[in-house]
């Protein structure tokens, strides 16, 4: 399934240049415009050199501006279609508020549905099959969806690692070896702290997993495997707290596909969990 051209212009769009984000956000509010007009007009409104247009559509993945303009007249209707919803306006009801958040994480969702590739979801399965050992990093907010990957993954029939303590993660990292996995999760890319965790973890010999929003970013670079999220920002909430939810979905289908492809190991390790978790509950 081809990526949309939205889709690619969100997960690069931090690392485009000041001019680059000017084209992308003409092509995002004026695809019609944009898909009926000429490289020389499009340049010549935006104030910017032909070869600065004809190198983004390069960048978007495009052999250039006639392959790029092809693809936008068949995606006209998506990009118009799909356009980021209204942000919280003062009048807005409670109700109402809270509808556009479900509006904006259903559309989170949907969104990074789309750029999961079977391809990827087959390497990973293929390097976590063969990983003695899971290691999940993350700082910050990223730490949160760490914590939850790992107790997802202490259900399995893998031994997992993972510590809040950056100083900690650091230590963990530089221990991993060929036959560990670690999952590195930013939602930038850029955080100085992942990045360091992800190069260490590199360095040992481990295969690195990476989950981020932006797919130009330092962290994506060092993955063996990269998975994007998307992030839909609306007033009060930033693009990444909205980023939780498509990072947690991606973890979820990971460690789904991973026990079922793993069901009898899978399934003896989480009867000994819910064996001794039955003991705490009332009856």
């Amino acid at each position: 399934m081809d990526i949309s051209i939205r889709l690619k212009i969100k997960t690069l769009y931090n690392d485009l240049s000041p001019k680059e984000q000017k084209i992308a956000n003409y092509i995002l509010e004026n695809p019609k415009i944009v898909s009926q007009s000429s490289i020389s007009d499009l340049s010549s409104t935006l104030e910017v050199a032909d070869s600065t247009f004809f190198q983004f559509t390069k960048k978007l993945g495009y052999n250039g501006f006639k392959d790029f303009k092809v693809a936008m007249l068949i995606q006209e209707n998506d990009i118009t279609s799909i356009s980021i919803h209204e942000n919280i306006k003062e009048n807005d009801s409670e109700l109402i508020m809270a509808k556009k958040v479900f509006t904006s994480n259903i559309t989170t969702l949907t969104d990074t549905m789309n750029l999961i590739q079977e391809k990827d979801l087959n390497t990973a399965m293929e390097i976590m099959t063969h990983s003695k050992r899971f290691y999940f990093f993350g700082v910050g907010g990223s730490e949160i969806i760490a914590t939850d990957a790992y107790h997802k993954f202490l259900r399995t029939s893998i031994p997992v690692t993972h510590s809040s303590d950056y100083h900690v993660q650091l230590m963990e990292a530089s221990l991993l070896g060929p036959t560990d996995c670690a999952f590195c999760i930013s939602h930038s890319g850029s955080s100085k702290e992942t990045i360091e965790l992800a190069t260490v973890a590199k360095e040992t010999g481990a295969k690195v997993i990476v989950i981020t929003s932006h797919a130009a970013s330092e962290l994506a670079k060092i993955g063996d495997i990269v998975f994007l999220s998307i992030a839909e920002e609306i007033e009060f909430r930033s693009e990444a707290l909205s980023s939780r939810i498509s990072q947690l979905s991606i973890i979820d289908s990971l460690y789904v596909i991973f026990r079922f492809l793993n069901r009898e190991e899978s399934y003896r390790s989480i009867s000994k969990v819910r064996s001794v978790i039955s003991t705490t509950k009332n009856d």
